[in-house]
């Protein structure tokens, strides 16, 4: 190996490292890293900021909130399939601690993100530094201490002969499909710019394969044995089978055999929604189909999914006593969840191998003909729900018919929290594997126009959806502004109900009517948040950060806009007042904790019925 060396500062060593980074899988290889965001600030101008003035090549983008620019880079991975990633950097105190809450909601969804805020001075002769936070008892600690829980890998760059080690185990955490999540990279301000002479083949071009792990052939015969045994399979798919690239495989396994798939948030778009063995969505937010199956079912195949409260409603989906679980999953931890024989395996190559060597196997007929009648109605229910027009008062379920009718096959629906989700994951007809967008691993809101710009970059040939309700857009819509100057233009369903919809929905459920959930001016007389709405205008905020604004008082209105939506050059916000007393029925519950004592008489209520509900819940060992 070459002795030479290049002299370079921290920060110039990294971007240039960074920028020659390639992932390869089933032999295709691409670069790994789509470029940076970042916002500059006195804790990186002087350093990633000169590296990155220095080294065009890897591609600046200026975002507007340190959270947003962590989500986008969420975005972007997802539609990568987790082989493509972006860097985001901030400068030190508040800009770094604002990408806390998206490195947790990377680290949680199993996606790729690089962070690289700035810290203090290494020297500690500059301190306290502004925008430090002195702790007491030890010198060596900053604000980006708080990254380590929310990281699957965190170091601190104190010393330039640190970089190569940490930079080879971020590359190691981002590449790996059973570790990924947010690397957090902190390197002090001094030392970002401190000259070093690297090992000049740290600088030359990497490939890092990433590997379809096999599943033990012990495990293999004995889920092939269960599977043979079981009246009453089902599959979980979750967004492991995406990232896997294995809904093709999983269609051909399911199409032969009849076994039922319901699909997670993530998973949604494992297969087509038409596919005869498609149960719809999975869980708390599930299809009457979909919840029946579990229930029932003597066998679950849970395929990349993380058994979330949401997909096994709060562990009571499963009713079956004699039920067993096989869990398909590149991550031994999630594998090993609901006391399962643990396939610990690429999603495609492990149904591969269950398909051949289940041979002909196939469901009874009686079983399988439920399922395509399942199937059946639950589609002429999305029916009813699309064609619906309550004249002016609209409802979300109609909205998102208008625009699941209006959209193409390849088009990206992006959406994150609110109500809006759980009628997506119901009522969206996904036609391709990366249709349905959703971040719901976290449900972190603000998500959406931050994600759906990085869905674009990710993709630009196809169009992207976001739905966004007001409580969302309120917290985070300025990356409009980004879109716009980079040209990257997505559609950006803006829906008012007024207020905080879904969780108001919740609190009725509760006995607590909905309390401080509406966006309403306070009564002077009682001194309660339920006088008059807030004359807020969401469309004239958005025409005002640079989109075209369409609004729309009707269906017909609102059908004719998505048309010139579509037509638009730029990122266009198309506005609609829906009624959020209009719902999609929901199928069963969710544990959330009631008050067990109330003077309130539908809060007693309600604390029965969780009762009830919590006798359903089990222990799967």
């Amino acid at each position: 190996m070459s002795t030479s060396t290049k002299r370079l500062t921290v920060a110039q060593a990294t971007i240039e490292f960074l920028q020659v980074q390639y992932v390869e899988r089933d032999g295709v290889e691409q670069p790994f890293f789509g470029g940076c965001l970042g916002i500059f600030g006195h804790g990186n101008v002087g350093g990633i900021g000169q590296a990155l003035y220095q080294y065009p090549s890897f591609k600046y983008y200026q975002s507007r909130n340190e959270q947003a620019m962590v989500h986008t880079a969420i975005a972007y991975a997802k539609v990568k399939n987790r082989l493509g990633a972006f860097v985001c950097t901030s400068s030190i105190g508040p800009g770094a601690t604002n990408m806390i809450t998206g490195a947790a909601t990377a680290t949680i969804n199993r996606i790729p993100v690089l962070l690289l805020p700035g810290d203090i001075f290494a020297t500690r002769l500059v301190n306290p530094v502004l925008q430090q936070l002195e702790y007491p008892y030890s010198n060596d600690v900053s604000v980006n201490d708080c990254f380590k829980p929310v990281s699957k890998y965190w170091d601190r760059i104190n010393r330039p002969e640190q970089l190569v080690s940490a930079l080879m185990q971020a590359m190691r955490t981002l590449t790996s499909p059973a570790e990924t999540g947010t690397v957090t990279l902190c390197i002090p301000q001094d030392v970002q710019a401190e000259a070093f002479d690297f090992p000049a083949h740290l600088f030359q071009k990497k490939v890092w394969s990433v590997p379809r792990t096999r599943a033990g052939e012990r495990g293999i015969e004995q889920a092939v044995q269960l599977i043979s045994q079981a009246k009453k399979p089902v599959i979980i798919a979750g967004g492991g089978v995406i990232y896997s690239g294995a809904a093709a495989d999983l269609k051909a396994w399911v199409n032969k055999s009849g076994i039922p798939v319901v699909e997670t948030f993530a998973g949604k778009g494992s297969l087509r929604y038409d596919e005869p063995q498609n149960l719809g969505a999975a869980g708390v937010t599930g299809t009457p189909g979909a919840i029946a199956v579990c229930e029932e079912a003597d066998l679950v195949i849970g395929i990349g999914t993380r058994y979330s409260d949401f997909t096994s409603i709060s562990q009571s989906a499963f009713q079956n006593q004699q039920v067993r679980f096989i869990n398909i999953n590149v991550c031994e931890f999630d594998s090993v969840k609901q006391g399962a024989l643990a396939l610990t395996g690429d999603a495609r190559e492990t149904i591969r191998e269950l398909d051949k060597k289940l041979g002909d196997y196939k469901v009874e007929d009686g079983y399988a003909a439920s399922v395509v009648q399942y199937n059946k109605s639950w589609n002429e229910q999305v029916d009813k729900v699309y064609s619906t027009d309550g004249g002016h008062a609209v409802s979300q379920g109609s909205v998102i018919g208008a625009v699941n009718d209006f959209s193409a096959e390849r088009d990206i629906v992006v959406c994150a929290a609110g109500s809006l989700p759980g009628d997506l994951h119901k009522l969206w007809r996904t036609q391709d594997p990366k249709g349905f967008h959703l971040e719901y691993g976290y449900s972190c809101m603000g998500y959406e126009i931050a994600g759906g710009l990085g869905a674009k970059m990710a993709d630009p040939s196809r169009e992207v959806w976001v739905m966004v309700g007001d409580g969302s857009y309120l917290m985070m819509a300025q990356e409009i502004v980004t879109s716009i100057q980079e040209g990257y233009k997505i559609m950006i369903i803006l829906l008012n109900n007024n207020g905080y919809a879904s969780i108001g929905g919740l609190s009725r459920s509760l006995g607590s009517d909905g309390f401080g959930t509406h966006y309403k001016f306070r009564n002077k007389a009682t001194g309660e948040l339920n006088g008059t709405y807030l004359p807020v205008d969401l469309a004239t905020n958005a025409e005002s950060l640079g989109a075209t604004v369409l609004r729309t008082k009707n269906l017909t209105e609102f059908k004719q806009a998505l048309e010139q939506a579509k037509q638009t050059d730029k990122t266009t916000v198309v506005y609609i007042d829906t009624d959020r007393e209009q719902r999609v029925n929901g199928y069963t519950w969710w544990d959330v904790p009631v008050a067990e004592v109330s003077t309130i008489d539908s809060v007693k209520e309600s604390a029965e019925k969780l009762k009830k509900n919590r006798e359903k819940q089990r222990h799967y060992l």
